[in-house]
């Protein structure tokens, strides 16, 4: 194969340049592995092509909606009763009034507290706006992360919708800590407010000159976490549907199992 511009360095050969054709003169390109080379298509990445995407987009759709397997009774009803847990007591965190801190008092605020400092000492070395910042995102991330793990490594789309799910009552405690930044009320870590000691969101949306704001912006993001917390709930019982409709569908095309 000889080419009159090398697809490699872009040089043109001249007439009066000797050596072999086929060969780059320039760079030394061979001309006929490079063809074969460009040719050449991984299988997973043809496949992938051919399903109509490339290869991430379709292991993404394959762990989003994985066609539903044979399972037990127990994990079958296990997983509905985890299920009726979570929106009872995504139902009673709802409830929970916001804007005087309230969800404070739960159990779940228990389990995040230490998240948020932990958040802290992670994004100290970021300097002071991070560390300041950092609690709040990774007591958002930390379920985030959490989802997506068992999204991509244990293929469990279920588990998954249970991160979302955290993440938006997440959302929702920090809505309190926001909302409280106009008007300190709240009693923190330390035994003070707001107005006595260190604040993350005083310093925050000071640095923006938007403390004012406050309010609104915590309840933005109270709302926010609502939205988030009914969509993995949404998808938990997507999931569950389609593996009640699989288990029946099955029971009644198959003989009965011993």
């Amino acid at each position: 194969m000889n080419l009159p511009k090398c697809p490699k360095c872009g040089h043109v050969r001249s007439p009066e340049e000797s050596g072999m054709p086929g060969i780059c003169p320039a760079c030394g390109l061979v001309f006929e592995k490079w063809a074969q080379r460009a040719s050449f298509v991984p299988p997973s990445r043809r496949e992938a092509e051919e399903a109509g995407g490339p290869a991430w987009r379709a292991a993404l759709r394959a762990r989003l909606a994985p066609p539903p397997g044979h399972v037990d009774a127990s994990s079958l009803y296990g997983r509905d009763a985890l299920l009726l847990m979570f929106i009872a007591w995504g139902v009673r965190l709802a409830l929970m009034d916001y804007r005087d801190g309230e969800m404070g008092n739960s159990f779940m605020h228990a389990i995040l507290l230490p998240i948020h400092e932990a958040g802290h000492v992670l994004f100290m070395p970021l300097g002071h706006f991070m560390m300041m910042l950092g609690g709040s995102l990774f007591q958002l991330l930390l379920p985030l992360i959490a989802a997506a793990t068992l999204l991509w490594q244990n293929r469990d789309p279920f588990g998954a919708a249970l991160g979302v799910w955290w993440c938006g009552v997440s959302m929702m405690d920090l809505a309190a800590y926001i909302y409280d930044a106009k008007n300190p009320q709240l009693v923190l870590l330390g035994g003070h407010t707001g107005e006595d000691g260190p604040h993350d969101w005083i310093y925050l949306l000071g640095v923006f000159g938007k403390v004012q704001q406050a309010q609104s912006y915590g309840a933005t993001v109270y709302w926010l976490g609502v939205l988030l917390m009914l969509a993995g709930l949404a998808w938990a019982m997507t999931r569950c549907a389609k593996q009640h409709l699989y288990e029946a569908q099955n029971t009644r095309g198959s003989p009965a199992r011993r």
